[in-house]
């Protein structure tokens, strides 16, 4: 059968994002069937047609990654776009359409009939392979399970329990737009969250136990993004470190394998072992972004952050006596901030030299979290609310306008505290500097 796999996402604030995930649902179907990848950030419509055209694709998955932006100071719903795509590509092809992807999973029932595509994958696309399969045979794909149809109602699999291949084409058409925007490539070193934040929902798209992909493995991709022409490779696991051996292991095996370009990664700033981070710096490390949230110890209690303010402390040093550049992401705005917790943040953040500071003021409630039962409970919510559109947290003391306000006071004199990704002025920035040769996430250039 011919496959279509389209990365619909055309975001770039700050910065455009490789579709990894479309290379493990290729590396995951059989050989036999022929495959090609569609990435809407480097095809126009009338490419996509022309595409379909001379492909003639039997089916089409589309790569849902997010449905929003998450920013409560300037929320952005991606569905409507989304829905105009699956019609448009309806009038071109008899595929069978079917969608997946991490923020298809959160919400799979209500994304599937919005969209009205035909099938949806819940949970790890590869299962994409196994739908390929029943349709070849003419097996029903919802008897699936993670496989729904239109009309159906979902119960979230186990995780997958193949092998994670990812097959990754050097070749492709889509490859020189990210090594010319940047030269940003990225990997995978395991799956899965062991950790418990109440507003997440990583564990329900991966699981919560890790499925370690072996360091040797993870090497020679890295060397192969090199030689495909990547000049940085950002590490997309939910915390590079939630696994401290592993990522101990897969920094030597980078470093063994003579790995050439730098990286970075999302860390939690939990208790390091004090050679954590020059381990790091010696494997070609350059940039630590740390999921901090919060500096006030209630806030980091109630979002239950596996840290306490003083690991957080300790972890910046670590990294900063390495040499690495350091960012911290702050999330404002959960159950118990109220002003002083907010202050108490602004205040600790004074303790953190030579860093850059993303501030997101409000918390996006998604189902299937803590937060979704907490602000049930609280009466914040109610249970028929439509979930598709963007809905934000509200604590009981302080309101998301007084958040943003206490922070725009102190951030008015000072580049290295960003509200936000930064927004189009920022990509606009970003854009600039990697046409004229600059590479990786270039935020460095904010650090006081």
């Amino acid at each position: 059968m011919n496959v279509l796999l389209i990365s619909p996402n055309t975001l770039t604030v700050p910065y455009p994002v490789y579709p990894i995930g479309l290379d493990y649902v290729a590396g995951a179907i059989a050989a036999e069937h022929q495959v090609r990848i569609a990435d809407m950030q480097t095809l126009s419509r009338d490419g996509l047609s022309a595409l379909i055209d001379d492909f003639a694709p039997e089916v089409i998955g589309l790569s849902i990654r997010n449905i929003d932006n998450t920013e409560g100071a300037d929320p952005l719903s991606f569905l409507a776009e989304y829905r105009q795509l699956v019609a448009w590509l309806r009038q071109r092809s008899p595929a069978v359409i079917v969608c997946g992807g991490s923020g298809f999973t959160i919400m799979p029932d209500q994304v599937l009939a919005m969209l009205e595509a035909d099938y949806g994958i819940v949970g790890e696309g590869e299962r994409l392979a196994q739908l390929i399969e029943a349709l070849r045979h003419d097996r029903n794909p919802a008897a699936i399970h993670g496989v729904i149809a239109a009309g159906g109602s979902s119960a979230l699999p186990s995780p997958w329990p193949g092998a994670q291949v990812r097959r990754f084409q050097p070749d492709a058409a889509h490859i020189r737009y990210y090594v010319e925007q940047g030269g940003m490539l990225n990997l995978q070193t395991k799956r899965g969250c062991s950790f418990n934040c109440i507003y997440c929902s990583y564990p329900r798209i991966e699981g919560r136990g890790h499925r370690l992909t072996e360091p040797q493995e993870v090497a020679a991709t890295a060397l192969q993004l090199q030689a495909a022409g990547a000049k940085y490779l950002f590490i997309t696991d939910s915390a590079f470190n939630s696994d401290i051996d592993h990522s101990m292991a897969v920094a030597a095996a980078l470093r063994h394998a003579g790995l050439a370009i730098p990286w970075g990664a999302f860390f939690a700033p939990t208790r390091l072992p004090s050679d954590y981070f020059a381990a790091m710096a010696a494997a070609g490390c350059r940039h630590v972004e740390f999921g901090t949230e919060s500096l006030a110890a209630a806030t980091l209690k109630a979002y239950r952050k596996p840290f306490q303010v003083e690991d957080i402390l300790a972890a910046h040093r670590l990294a900063r006596s390495a040499g690495l550049h350091v960012c911290h992401y702050l999330l404002l705005g959960g159950p118990g901030e109220s002003a002083a917790t907010v202050a108490e943040t602004l205040d600790g953040i004074e303790r953190l030299d030579r860093s850059v500071f993303f501030f997101f003021i409000g918390i996006r409630i998604y189902p299937g979290t803590e937060l979704f039962d907490l602000a049930l409970a609280e009466g914040k919510l109610d249970g028929s609310r439509n979930m598709l559109e963007p809905v934000f947290y509200d604590p009981d003391t302080i309101d998301r306008a007084t958040i943003e306000s206490m922070v725009e006071d102190r951030a008015r004199t000072r580049a290295n505290w960003v509200i936000g990704s930064g927004g189009s002025r920022v990509a606009a920035t970003v854009r600039t500097m990697h046409r004229r040769g600059f590479t990786g996430p270039l935020w460095e250039y904010l650090a006081r």
